[in-house]
């Protein structure tokens, strides 16, 4: 009996995992094509007339004459705003992260390796703080910027970006779980102060995930529109991702009144599109074994 049902049972359970695999494939494909689709018609967007764009193929690739086209019209757009803001993007992000890092890394440390009144109250307030909406701080910052008086200056976008509380608690397990306690304590008795040894022996060690760190809050500060949208009334200091409000606003096909001599077309708009998220794209690939390294550095208990 035992022998006879014993086929029939490897069949069932051989012809469940086949069935499970394609299910799982057809899945993953149909997610893979509802993100790709919509990046691969992008990409050809801003190689094709306005024209071409609306009445030809969605995926046919247009002419580079087209490209250079859309390319001048991006850049000359506003006397050349759009590099401007760029600029400006990149002023803004660098300036954060720098702070960020300074304040992020020593931070973390000092919550996951020293012992200090309030340390568990300042670690309870980084995670609830961790959970806050951004946009919900946006306004209390204003009214502390404004009392100031720093709204339009670059202050105004850079302090509050340098504000990451994700990145001390990244911090925080990291130095929890992957710094040997008794490393740092030989190198006290050895004689080094607490200073140095932060600096000599637990900053060389956290290389992975002072790059999580500032990955993270460069990717945040770059996309970041609502800050810079509040505190910036000139569109002279905006940064990139507030500079697309212009062009869209400056586009027909989204607002009929703009048609003029300085209006934008939806291909220079995809152009512009590409253009704003290309820093982080290159970031990304170049910091993929960092990134990979801070991810599963604090895997493993000491």
């Amino acid at each position: 009996m035992t022998a006879l049902s014993t086929p029939h049972h490897r069949s069932r359970v051989s012809l469940s995992g086949w069935s499970g695999r394609t299910i799982g494939g057809l899945l993953l494909l149909l997610f893979v094509l509802f993100f790709v689709i919509p990046i691969v018609w992008l990409l050809l967007a801003v190689t094709k007339s306005s024209h071409e764009l609306v009445v030809g193929n969605p995926f046919s690739l247009g002419s580079w004459a087209d490209f250079t086209a859309n390319w001048n019209q991006l850049f000359s757009f506003q006397d050349g705003a759009v590099t401007g803001w760029i600029g400006n993007s990149a002023f803004y992000t660098v300036g954060a992260l720098v702070i960020t890092l300074l304040v992020s890394i020593p931070a973390g440390y000092a919550l996951a390796l020293t012992e200090f009144r309030f340390r568990r109250t300042l670690l309870v307030l980084t995670l609830v703080v961790m959970l806050i909406p951004n946009t919900a701080l946006v306004l209390p910052i204003f009214l502390e910027l404004n009392a100031v008086g720093l709204i339009g200056s670059p202050l105004s976008v850079i302090l509050p970006m340098s504000f990451f509380p994700f990145g001390v608690y990244l911090t925080y397990i990291y130095f929890s779980t992957s710094i040997p306690r008794d490393l740092l304590a030989a190198a006290r008795i050895d004689g080094c102060s607490e200073v140095q040894v932060f600096t000599r022996i637990a900053l060389p060690l956290a290389a992975p995930v002072v790059a999580l760190v500032a990955f993270f809050s460069f990717v945040q500060n770059w996309n970041n529109f609502f800050l810079p949208f509040v505190m910036l009334p000139s569109s002279d200091g905006y940064p990139i991702q507030v500079g697309l409000t212009s062009l869209l606003a400056s586009t027909p096909a989204f607002n009929p009144s703009s048609a003029g001599s300085d209006s934008v077309q939806l291909p220079t708009l995809a152009l512009a599109t590409i253009v704003s998220i290309l820093p982080v794209l290159i970031v990304f690939l170049f910091s993929q074994r960092f990134l990979v390294t801070g991810m599963t550095a604090g895997g493993t208990k000491e």
